[in-house]
């Protein structure tokens, strides 16, 4: 895998169009779901709540070093209004997944969390309503990181990658949590500014991963 030929795939795809659609209904090897519950989790606010509830979906199968740690492991960042499960959209998972593709499946460890607030991990609406603790950016970006290293037993991460929100919580990955990963890439939609060329998107790596 080359960040290159993953952010050329993005936007070939184009994104935007690929995140409005339906999730797909094909099952990906051996793709699982499930919830991490994080006992007395303290808010950036100072808030706490007794459990908060993170829902995840991973595809592929962990593969282990002598040492017995995972080796193959990416996590995937959805965007404000999605969910984990955005990723599974056709135009984006086929592109993506599929053998022989940039994060195929049947090589990587790859894990779609729902961030706070949306899909299957808590919210509001699950019962609290105003009285959900204030959530920040900084808490989803913590809970995903428990999510990773005590939920899935996760210590190194060969990429983190994101989409227009997630993408933002890909940078906060990169400068909050700089040895856990091999590399970030921000695949949001390009933007045109004084500053970026048209159908620019952002990557860094410091050890560019050949393969799983």
């Amino acid at each position: 895998m080359t960040f290159r030929a993953l952010t050329a795939a993005l936007l070939l795809i184009g994104a935007p169009a690929a995140f409005a659609q339906a999730p797909s209904t094909t099952y990906w090897p051996n793709q699982k779901e499930g919830d991490f519950v994080i006992h007395d989790f303290r808010f950036k606010s100072g808030e706490t709540l007794p459990s908060l509830n993170i829902h995840y979906t991973t595809l592929g199968t962990p593969k282990r070093n002598a040492a017995g740690d995972i080796t193959n492991a990416v996590i995937l960042l959805h965007g404000t209004s999605s969910s984990g499960k955005a990723w599974l959209m056709p135009s984006l998972a086929d592109e993506l997944f599929a053998p022989g593709q940039a994060l195929d499946a049947a090589q990587y460890f790859i894990v779609l969390p729902d961030g706070i607030g949306r899909g299957g991990s808590s919210k509001p609406s699950d019962g609290l309503k105003g009285k959900f603790p204030h959530y920040r950016y900084e808490d989803i970006v913590a809970s995903e990181h428990q999510l990773l290293t005590e939920g899935l037993g996760i210590k190194h991460l060969r990429l983190v990658m994101g989409s227009s929100m997630g993408g933002m919580h890909t940078w906060m990955w990169g400068y909050t949590y700089p040895d856990l990963m091999d590399g970030c890439s921000d695949a949001s939609p390009p933007r045109r500014s004084a500053k970026t060329p048209v159908g620019t998107t952002a990557s860094t790596t410091r050890t560019p991963p050949n393969g799983p």
